[in-house]
C-alpha cells in the first residue's frame, strides 16, 4: 500500500510543530518560516503539504476535532445523562492536565473573525458536532427542548474552558459537575 502525502513524516512534523506553537502562543504570531525552521523541512516541502498557512491552520483545527471526537467515542457507553456528564467531564481532564491556554477552537475563532473563512468553517463544524451530540443525548434522556439545553451546555462549556485559563483550573471539575446537575435536574 502506497503512503499518502498526509501520512508523511514531514507533514506530521509540520503539523505537530504548528500545533505546539499555535497553542503556546497565537496562530497569527507564528510565521511559516518559524515552523519550517523548527521542523527542519524545506520551504518547498511545507508548501507541498500546506499550500497556505490557512490550510495548515485548518489541518490543526480538524486534527484537534478528530482527537476530541475519538476521545468522546472512547468513553464507556452509559445512559444518556451519565454520558453527558462524562463528555462534559472531559473539560475537567483537559484543564487540570497542565499547560492550559484556553480552548483551541475558541482561540482560533478569536483570531479568525470572518465567519466565512475556512478556519471558522472548521471551528463551526466542531461546535456543530458537539452541540448535536449533546442534543441527541438530551433527546434520548427525555429533555423537552434538547436543542436549547444543548446550546446552554455548549455555552457553559465555552465559559468553563476560558475560565480555566483565566482563573483557577482546579475549580473547574466542581463547576462542571454543578453545571451539568443544575441544567439536567431543572426539568
Amino acid at each position: 500500500m502506497r503512503s499518502r502525502p498526509e501520512d508523511s513524516p514531514a507533514r506530521r512534523r509540520l503539523l505537530d510543530t504548528a500545533t505546539r506553537l499555535f497553542y503556546e502562543g497565537a496562530i497569527h504570531a507564528v510565521g511559516i518560516d518559524r515552523i519550517i525552521a523548527e521542523t527542519g523541512v524545506a520551504k518547498a516541502t511545507f508548501y507541498k503539504h500546506f499550500p497556505s498557512k490557512d490550510e495548515l491552520v485548518v489541518a490543526y483545527i480538524e486534527e484537534q476535532d478528530r482527537l476530541g471526537r475519538a476521545a468522546t467515542a472512547a468513553l464507556p457507553k452509559q445512559p444518556p445523562r451519565e454520558m453527558i456528564a462524562a463528555i462534559m467531564g472531559r473539560i475537567s481532564e483537559a484543564v487540570v492536565a497542565g499547560g492550559w491556554r484556553g480552548c483551541p477552537f475558541l482561540n482560533a475563532a478569536a483570531e479568525y473573525p470572518d465567519p466565512t473563512s475556512p478556519v471558522r468553517h472548521a471551528v463551526n463544524a466542531r461546535r456543530s458536532w458537539y452541540h448535536d451530540s449533546l442534543r441527541d443525548l438530551l433527546a434520548a434522556d427525555g429533555d423537552p427542548v434538547p436543542s436549547v439545553t444543548a446550546s446552554l451546555l455548549v455555552a457553559v462549556s465555552d465559559g468553563l474552558l476560558e475560565s480555566a485559563y483565566l482563573d483557577d483550573p482546579e475549580s473547574v471539575p466542581a463547576l462542571v459537575r454543578e453545571a451539568v446537575a443544575r441544567l439536567l435536574d431543572r426539568r
